[in-house]
């Protein structure tokens, strides 16, 4: 893991951010001690049993659309 000074932080945030969305982590330190990390965050990825992302096949298998009143019950009562 890379360690970069708050200066360095304040001087070079632009190269900073990309570095971290290229995937790299660093601490940051503060008069010679750590204070925080900075790290990519990783997107998560839905779960194929995740209700909001079934909705458009329910949709289709009903050969129609949804009303808001349908989607919020396959979503908040599945």
């Amino acid at each position: 893991m890379k360690t970069i000074t708050m200066l360095e932080l304040r001087k070079n945030t632009g190269k900073i951010i990309r570095w971290s969305q290229q995937g790299q982590r660093m601490t940051v330190t503060y008069r010679g001690k750590p204070v925080m990390k900075i790290e990519p965050i990783v997107p998560e990825k839905a779960s194929i049993d995740d209700p909001f992302f079934n909705l458009g096949f329910v949709a289709e298998n009903l050969a129609g659309s949804l009303s808001n009143e349908e989607m919020d019950k396959l979503i908040y009562e599945a």
